[in-house]
């Protein structure tokens, strides 16, 4: 796989080597690399229910996730300032949609030891591997099939329990020469009465996949079912109900990765995806207003890099969708669409003595059967510096445009009353991003840093009245978005830093639209601080914290403070009388932090975990 290094500087991406660079570095010149592990986070699990993809992702400085209950629970996730409907989820070379909203694009019912990643997407890269989401994409690959697994107990405060087992099994063929067959299996379970009152849940997934590969090839067909119900009061509405919402997620998705020739490679994914949500405005009376809604999905991805030479290469994406939804509040007939992308985007190298310069220019078509399509520019020059001693520097300016259309709940409502308000004259949203990045790497430390600035047009944003009866108001806004980013980490001997820093600053413009409030377009920190620590005293102990610091920008729907302080801290004893055994002792939200991450809706309460886990 040969790709240019910033492709995840964009988003301050966890792990980033001049890989690239190696390619094409004439042999004389051919140096030891430095990989410098810097994960965005301390933990790798959450606390309150089994891990999913989108787990930790609050403590990511990468991306901005907003939770209801918990992040298992409904998460939305944004990326530099934009809202969750602006982020895909991508999975092998398959953007996963939920035509009905952007609050479900992480209903992933995938086991996470089964997945590399995420990497976060973000300018160039986003517009070019992105669909259907104008900042951002979370993106994951299938990992090769290691013979293994585990099983996992636990308990803790607020009635906890979980239980989760994953086996996995990979054997050579005899009858196919360097092929392997793997099987891999997941079952997860967790319930909870929850951190507040009304915020109780009871999740179960289930995952299984076959995978044949060989050196040069792997092949995944897979199955996951995923059914969550949670409560939690104001889930959607400030209306100071106790609501509740019951999931139901099916994945079929067939994916198969090739290279071929000296660096290049292609990758192909299918899926089909069914998602039913039951949603009930108040647990006390549920027939005060109750919703029913099943979406189906559709879908067919191809991407790759295409290597003519040592100095061209081409890189390309497409992506077809067909949804449909049946529901019960969505009035209109706009209730299935088509969705269309190709994006090219070649790249041209020229090697010099210990540094390469790249540059790449194309364009992303995007169209619908129902909406007007759009032609998007993208384009970068990327210099990466080798140095003899092993440390690199990199050094990126890219400009891209993306866009993509409203979620039927946005457009296919009504207009005129209800608690979900839609908006039948919503356009295309499109995106403009600029910015400038710079990655150092040395011996024992990483940095990566970026400034933009980005233009959205047309973007929907969910608006509130304080003199409607309606929970939720679709309008459209023009934001402007200007941003740093700053990811620092330092390895020591027995212990790892990671710490970083994000500005945003916006200016809006909502025409003549009636506003008070907004719930998710100015729903993000000024100022956002992270740091992260995970320490070995000894083969016995291992200390993991994450900390996140934030001052939210100001919101007159939230409620309590606009500054907000959350930590997790784990401890993991592995006794070493029992092989292959060890213990884990878990709190999140440590000092109770009553934040309301979306103004509006109580923030979660303190969660303290005992787990065991016993692996082979």
């Amino acid at each position: 796989m040969n790709r240019t290094p910033h492709i995840i500087l964009p988003a301050l991406l966890c792990s980033v080597t001049p890989f690239a660079y190696a390619n094409t570095l004439p042999d004389e010149s051919t140096i030891e690399q430095i990989t410098v592990e810097a994960s965005p986070t301390a933990n790798k699990l959450p606390v309150g229910t089994f891990d999913s993809p989108i787990s930790n992702l609050e403590y990511d400085p990468r991306v901005d996730l907003q939770s209801r209950n918990m992040a298992e629970a409904q998460a939305d996730v944004t990326i530099r300032g934009g809202i969750f409907e602006n982020t895909g989820f991508r999975v092998g070379s398959a953007t996963l949609l939920d035509p009905q909203s952007g609050h479900y694009f992480a209903e992933i019912p995938i086991a996470p030891q089964m997945l590399s990643g995420p990497d976060v997407l973000t300018g160039a890269d986003n517009a070019l591997f992105g669909m259907n989401s104008s900042v951002g994409t979370v993106s994951f690959g299938w990992k090769p099939i290691i013979t293994g697994g585990s099983v996992s107990l636990g308990t803790g405060t607020n009635d906890f329990n979980l239980q989760s087992i994953h086996a996995a099994k990979n054997t050579q063929l005899d009858s196919l020469a360097n092929y392997t067959l793997g099987f891999e299996g997941e079952y997860s379970h967790s319930q909870s009465d929850g951190t507040i009152d009304n915020g109780d849940h009871d999740f179960s997934r289930a995952s299984a996949r076959v995978q044949l590969a060989s050196e040069h090839s792997q092949t995944d067909l897979f199955y996951g079912s995923q059914d969550k119900f949670f409560g939690w009061p104001n889930l959607y509405t400030p209306f100071g109900v106790n609501e509740t919402e019951d999931l139901e997620t099916r994945l079929w998705m067939l994916n198969h990765k090739q290279t071929y020739a000296e660096n290049s490679h292609f990758e192909v994914s299918a899926y089909y995806r069914t998602h039913d949500d039951h949603y009930i405005y108040s647990r006390e009376n549920p027939s005060a207003f109750e919703a029913f809604h099943k979406s189906e999905v559709k879908s067919l991805g191809l991407s790759g890099h295409h290597e003519q030479s040592d100095a061209l290469a081409i890189n390309y994406s497409a992506q077809f969708i067909d949804d449909s939804i049946e529901s019960t509040t969505l009035e209109n007939n706009f209730t299935s669409r088509k969705y269309y992308k190709l994006s090219i985007l070649p790249e041209y190298t020229i090697a010099l003595k210990n540094q390469q310069l790249t540059f790449r220019l194309g364009a992303a078509y995007d169209d619908t059967n129902r909406d007007d399509a759009e032609a998007s520019a993208i384009g970068d020059i990327t210099l990466n510096t080798q140095n003899s001693d092993g440390t690199a520097q990199t050094i990126y300016l890219s400009y891209a445009q993306a866009s993509q259309v409203a979620g039927y709940t946005a457009i296919g409502g009504s207009d005129s009353g209800g608690l979900f308000r839609s908006n039948y004259n919503l356009e295309r949203e499109t995106t403009s991003n600029l910015e400038l990045g710079l990655l150092l790497e040395e011996q024992s430390w990483q940095l990566n840093s970026a400034i933009f600035y980005r233009k959205d047009n047309n973007l929907t944003d969910w608006t509130f009245n304080f003199d409607s009866t309606s929970a939720r108001f679709a309008n459209p806004v023009d934001i402007d978005t200007a941003g740093v980013e700053f990811l620092a980490t330092k390895h020591f001997d027995t212990a790892k830093l990671i710490a970083s820093y994000t500005y945003l600053h916006k200016s809006e413009n909502y025409g003549a639209a009636d506003i008070d409030a907004s719930f998710y377009a100015l729903n993000f920190p000024d100022h956002r601080l992270t740091l992260g620590a995970v320490y070995n005293p000894t083969d016995i102990l291992e200390f993991r914290i994450d900390n996140e610091w934030r001052t939210q920008h100001k919101n007159a729907l939230r409620n309590g403070n606009d500054n907000a302080l959350f930590t997790q801290l784990t401890l993991k004893i592995t006794p070493p009388q029992l092989s292959n055994l060890f213990i884990t002792l878990a709190a999140d939200n440590l000092w109770d932090e009553s934040f309301e991450e979306i103004p509006g809706t109580p923030g979660r309460g303190e969660q303290y975990t005992l787990s065991a886990t016993y692996s082979w």
